[in-house]
């Protein structure tokens, strides 16, 4: 394992997350990575009850700001820096865990460092990959193979492209962390009617951003991959890797409920090439999907933060992208990052639903996979009150789905549908149905 000596432990880091989602298990894995690198870890999310904050990991958490605004959230961290260090020459690092705090950090990095370590990012540069409609235009500039993507003007012309796509389509907001809460607007909709594309695109105005409309690749067993991985402040790569999908929830289509380190030559050097183009610094996480009709992977999300389940990318001395950057930000040298192909990632929550959903579904083993290489989401022997924590969560939440399909039943006098529970909504990034 990587020794504490390694790090400068005296430097703080303060996770930011400005989504509401309490069941983010990414938090958890990266005070779980930091906290046991002896790095002190505290954290500004959504409760001071959410699941992560139970971590023995996290020192301290304060709630997230009541609304978006970079400015609350910049005033929010220099107190939190404030009171978790001697004084203001005192450096901390951030890190965001959502799309909207990625931006909201780079908008306000000048004004943040250099009390604050942050990658040399720019509100522009993030905004290139994270906003959908430019990540299409950046694809088309790279000759990145990208699902077709058009941008409508009108409910007619969304009618008409998505009519030429062929239905059923992919309708994506550009800018999802714009979305209002309790809107009932989904960042991502299959829309399987032009009836539907124009009730879709007649809330325009009320979802804040653009609407794309994209053609929906087939989905499938072994399509779906990603990339995770941290450039340094000189651009180099050192520490990533490449993952396969095997369980997901929805079923096929969405966020990663299991994942495996598997070797794909083509995502890693199509992730890489993208990285050196667009002259990327900090943590990524790339969805790719692979079209079977034309043997290409398109690249679907571009996420300028880790991804939930980065902790599948831990080498055998611990190191993984959140520990490489804290490395790197404090002018530590990263070591090289050991890969362990055959290791897996589970979200035991997902999971479950998942294997309910599709429980024949079985994949080959990795060579070198064997037992003992499998990392749970939320359990951990060292720290079990998180899992605790989250499952009392889990069934309060399963059970208010529950009634309210019940009430909406007997409000029609219709028999009770069945229930498929989902998670809740992160307005932050989400794919063509391969949310992380």
């Amino acid at each position: 394992m990587l020794s504490h000596q390694r790090f400068d432990t005296s430097v703080p880091t303060v996770l930011v997350r400005l989504d509401r989602n309490p069941f983010h298990h990414g938090t958890l894995g990266a005070a779980r990575s930091l906290g046991r690198a002896g790095i002190p870890v505290h954290a500004v999310i959504e409760s001071r009850t959410s699941p992560a904050a139970r971590s023995r990991y996290v020192r301290s958490a304060r709630v997230r700001p009541g609304t978006e605004s970079s400015a609350e959230l910049s005033a929010l961290l220099a107190r939190v820096a404030d009171e978790i260090t001697d004084g203001p020459s005192h450096p901390v690092v951030a890190l965001p865990l959502d799309d909207v705090s990625a931006l909201a950090l780079a908008r306000r990095r000048s004004g943040l460092v250099p009390r604050f370590l942050l990658p040399a990012q720019t509100e522009d540069q993030l905004l290139r990959v994270a906003d959908k409609a430019a990540l299409a235009e950046t694809c088309a500039d790279l000759g990145l193979p990208h699902p077709r993507t058009e941008l409508p003007e009108g409910a007619d012309e969304a009618a008409a492209m998505a009519w030429s796509i062929g239905l059923p389509v992919v309708a994506k907001w550009s800018r999802p962390w714009l979305l209002p809460g309790g809107g009932g607007l989904r960042s991502t909709t299959i829309v399987r009617s032009l009836a539907e594309v124009r009730e879709l695109y007649a809330r325009t105005p009320e979802a804040g951003s653009r609407l794309l409309l994209q053609e929906m690749l087939p989905a499938g067993r072994d399509l779906d991959w990603f990339f995770h991985g941290y450039v340094d402040s000189a651009g180099r790569c050192s520490t990533g890797g490449t993952g396969r999908k095997e369980r997901s929830w929805p079923d096929g289509a969405g966020l990663t409920a299991s994942g495996r380190w598997t070797v794909n030559p083509t995502v890693e050097r199509t992730a890489r090439d993208l990285l050196d183009a667009l002259g990327y610094r900090g943590v990524c996480d790339l969805d790719f999907r692979l079209n079977k009709a034309t043997g290409a992977y398109h690249l679907l999300d571009f996420n300028p933060r880790p991804g939930a389940q980065f902790r599948l990318f831990t080498d055998p001395d611990g190191l993984d992208v959140v520990r490489a950057l804290h490395l790197d930000l404090t002018g530590r040298p990263v070591p090289p990052h050991s890969p362990v192909h055959g290791r897996r990632f589970v979200v035991e929550n997902y999971a479950a639903l998942s294997l309910l959903a599709a429980p024949r579904r079985r994949y080959a083993p990795e060579p070198g996979g064997g037992p003992g290489r499998t990392e749970c989401a939320w359990f951990a022997a060292d720290d079990p009150a998180p899992a605790l924590s989250m499952g009392r969560a889990w069934l309060a939440h399963l059970l208010r789905k529950s009634l309210g399909a019940l009430r909406r039943a007997l409000r029609t006098r219709r028999p009770v549908p069945a229930v498929t529970p989902s998670a809740p909504r992160a307005r932050t990034s989400t794919d063509q149905l391969t949310r992380r």
